[in-house]
């Protein structure tokens, strides 16, 4: 009960610009599970509030790291809109293992440099978890931007671990939104993966 007493708080709290951020958030996803080019304008507006909002809140890494995704919202926008290098329509890819080790191995090395600086040098709880998600999160904006199956595989265990983050912290309203993410981040790599099956004709990569 005290759990969602104080979901129900801080959702009553948020203001009307928060309410529109997490709006566009939910309908950047939507999009995005449906290959829509409009999940980026969706992504920048809602990255621009947060962007804002962070700012004004002194959270400043939040906000330079939310500049970062608004900026992954034009070159989305930009790629997905273009194709690829022989001006076709952008598809879905799976990357190959290696590929996928060398990303969480090198990831996992700059978290764990900036959680350690974090975790000596600042005031910060969580240091580790939070770079870990924090760097993951920017590697995989990336891959929905190329349109990388596995992307979405990414977001489940971001999502998951950030979801334990907010718990610790007491940001319930937050976490009952990464509840649905996480929701959501499975249903997009069912959506990707059916549809790429059907226009590869091939199974996952070969490893």
């Amino acid at each position: 009960m005290e759990f969602i007493t104080e979901t129900l708080a801080g959702f009553t709290a948020m203001s009307h610009w928060e309410y529109i951020a997490v709006a566009l958030s939910m309908a950047y996803l939507l999009l995005a599970i449906k290959e829509n080019l409009w999940c980026w304008p969706a992504a920048f507006f809602s990255t621009l509030i947060y962007t804002i909002m962070y700012w004004n809140g002194a959270l400043l890494m939040e906000s330079l790291l939310h500049f970062y995704y608004m900026y992954m919202a034009v070159y989305g926008w930009v790629i997905w809109r273009k194709g690829d290098a022989n001006k076709h329509q952008l598809v879905i890819t799976s990357w190959r293992l290696h590929q996928h080790l060398f990303i969480i191995i090198a990831t996992s090395i700059v978290a764990l440099i900036f959680g350690y600086v974090m975790n000596n040098h600042t005031h910060a709880d969580f240091a580790y978890l939070d770079s870990f998600t924090t760097c993951f999160a920017v590697v995989t904006t990336y891959l929905v931007a190329k349109k990388v199956l596995e992307n979405w595989l990414y977001w489940i265990v971001i999502d998951a671990a950030s979801m334990y983050l907010y718990y610790e912290k007491g940001y319930y309203p937050t976490l009952a939104l990464f509840v649905f993410y996480t929701i959501m981040a499975a249903w997009g790599f069912k959506t990707w993966y059916e549809e790429y099956e059907q226009n590869q004709a091939k199974p996952l990569a070969q490893l």
